[in-house]
């Protein structure tokens, strides 16, 4: 750009968009929409671009009263559609420039990128304030033994079960490994919720637990009883009041892509091709050729022309999504694995049609429920208000940090092949990709993704950045700091590694082999995620980018927050920060999270110390 434009700032969160008549938004409503630039940006005029109905029109926004570090312009909008799209054009010293939510363009840009306003979205406001914890039942804490598996107990696709000792190494791969259990279980999850409540997490999120052959339970053989060998449904009753007296949510997976060969509802429509459940599958050739999950044979998926299928499996009163969001059961939300695979067959792509009916019905159940998807890919289609509240956020934000903090690495799908780049991203890189995806979906969202350094089906975060100590801590205070909610795979606050599937490792209940300097730092860091306004409402606004660091901005009414991230092997040398673009004025007083130390805003900068790598974490009260 001719000129410095950076101080230019719009997002969704509060202080930028303000809703008038209710605490949301509603058709109907007046909603005021407020842009931010620096007292020396030479901005002339702002205007909104909205397209009502499909008409586009250019809307004056009006100056505000000066302010001591930056000028806001402001203006109010009508909400008349589901979904209102907008975007700036700010004239520059009679120069034109378009900004959105990817960001300030000198050229056209289309409506793609556009800011989005949903209406009468059915928020599960309990999210933003969540920390969650993802538990692999089978592999977090034996609280029962007598329910545990029997070695040989059955057996399954040519394996036979094996019942492991806690802790023992899982086979080192094959089959064998999905048939062998440790006796977690969900006694054990309530016997643990002191625990967790003493960490500061207040979200548990559970693998798969109804009744299925294999450890994982994303085969699953009855969609309406919990698995004997987690405790069965009077053990799911049970942690269902104790996460409720403890003001606990608690969140299942759901597999409605696929279930296991051995369900009945396939084994009857492979057995008879008049039977009920015939058209819930899709057979080219029966009883041994049919669509499958990436074509693992024990997992045959669902076909959701059949409009049967669909009743079973959500719409009806009593289907699978509703029956456990109902008393005694009453889950606060669902994770739906592969959510986008979910009804797409070729020809058949059925998936947003599909998606809107589970959220019709989920919503029914319980309108603050929390509808999660899994998506390694772009999920910007599923995030628009009409089917998914969030996805776990692995391209938005979990595979760019690993890129930046380590190398760049792909597998090419069930082949598990890897496209690598020892070089990893640059820094730029890793915050486009990060702005990439969050213009793709209305903020109402972009602070309910649900952000993880690693999950069940990766590497764990120790194991994937080396036991580097500093990388890790900048990992976590990403975690905790940026838009969306934060989730921990147990174990990865006391250090437990793994990789691949090896991630499923055993929770070490032993305090002697516990990393104590790690979970004291989560411990903080849960604690500031979820009492600082900032991060768990605020906005989003890079300040800086450098070689090896980065710096951004977190905003709201009642606070101020800039995060500084180094990865470099040297430490950054102390110097200073340009937040004057960040709408701070002069004589600011931040204090620094983990050493207390304070400093002042002076000539539009913010004075730092020498830094190693890892963050810092400035704090200021408005």
């Amino acid at each position: 750009m001719p000129v410095d434009l950076s101080s230019i700032h719009h997002d969704g969160s509060g202080r930028y968009v303000k809703t008038l008549a209710n605490p949301s938004i509603h058709l109907g409503d007046n909603v005021q929409l407020r842009i931010r630039a620096g007292l020396d940006t030479p901005v002339d005029r702002v205007f909104v671009y909205t397209c009502p109905d499909g008409e586009g029109r250019y809307d004056e926004m009006q100056p505000e009263p000066g302010g001591r570090a930056c000028r806001w312009w402001s203006i109010q909008i009508p909400i008349s559609m589901p979904q209102t799209g907008y975007r700036f054009l700010i004239l520059v010293g009679g120069i034109p420039y378009w900004y959105n939510a990817s960001g300030l363009h000198d050229f056209t840009v289309t409506d793609s990128d556009d800011f989005r306003l949903l209406a009468d979205y059915q928020s599960p406001d309990w999210v933003r304030q969540s920390v969650f914890y993802l538990v692999f039942p089978d592999r977090f804490c034996d609280g029962n033994s007598e329910n545990n598996l029997r070695n040989g107990e059955f057996t399954y696709r040519g394996e036979t079960a094996r019942a492991c000792r806690w802790g023992e190494p899982p086979s080192p791969g094959g089959l064998a490994k999905m048939v062998e259990f440790y006796g977690g279980d969900l006694d054990g999850v309530l016997s643990k919720l002191d625990y967790l409540s003493d960490l500061g997490v207040n979200s548990v999120y559970l693998t798969p637990i109804f009744t299925s052959f294999s450890n994982h339970r994303y085969d699953v053989v009855d969609y309406f009883n919990v698995d004997p060998h987690l405790g069965g449904n009077s053990a799911l009753i049970a942690l269902r009041r104790a996460t409720a007296d403890r003001g606990m949510r608690l969140i299942l997976d759901i597999v409605p892509n696929h279930c296991g060969v051995a369900h009945p509802w396939f084994q009857q429509a492979q057995a008879d091709p008049n039977s009920r459940t015939a058209e819930y599958f899709t057979f080219q050739k029966r009883p041994d050729e049919y669509a499958c999950w990436l074509g693992v044979k024990s997992l045959p998926k669902l076909n959701y022309n059949s409009l049967a299928l669909r009743r079973a499996m959500y719409s009806d009163p009593d289907s699978v999504f509703r029956h456990w969001m109902k008393a005694p059961y009453t889950i606060d939300g669902w994770r739906i694995d592969v959510a986008n695979m979910l009804g797409r067959q070729g020809a058949s792509q059925l998936g947003m049609e599909v998606g809107r009916g589970i959220r019709a019905a989920v919503k029914t159940e319980n309108p603050q429920a929390y509808l999660l998807g899994e998506n390694f890919f772009d999920p910007a289609l599923q995030l628009q208000g009409d089917f998914l509240d969030a996805a776990m956020n692995y391209a938005g934000f979990t595979t760019p940090l690993w890129f930046w903090l380590t190398t760049f690495q792909f597998s090419t799908g069930m082949k598990r092949e890897l496209i690598q780049a020892p070089g990893g991203f640059s820094t730029q890189a890793l915050v486009d990709s990060w702005q990439a995806y969050r213009s793709s979906i209305p903020w109402q969202i972009v602070n309910q993704q649900f952000n993880t350094l690693g999950t069940h089906d990766t590497p764990r975060i120790q194991t994937i950045l080396k036991n580097d100590p500093a990388r890790v801590q900048l990992a976590v205070a990403l975690l905790m700091t940026t838009p969306g909610v934060p989730c921990i795979f147990y174990g990865d606050e006391i250090g437990l590694k793994g990789a691949g599937l090896d991630s499923r490792v055993c929770m070490a209940w032993d305090e002697s082999s516990w990393n104590h300097a790690l979970l004291e730092d989560y411990r903080r860091l849960i604690h500031l995620r979820r009492t600082s306004p900032a991060l768990s409402e605020g906005g989003f606004q890079i300040l800086a980018v450098e070689k090896d660091s980065f710096g951004f901005l977190r905003d709201a009414d009642q606070e101020q927050i800039i995060v500084t991230a180094h990865r470099g092997a040297s430490p950054r040398p102390a110097g200073s920060l340009a937040v004057a673009q960040g709408g701070i004025e002069d004589g600011a007083e931040f204090v620094e999270f983990y050493n207390n130390r304070h400093a002042l805003v002076a000539s539009g900068r913010l004075p730092l110390p020498e830094q190693p790598a890892g963050a810092m974490i400035w704090i200021r009260k408005i």
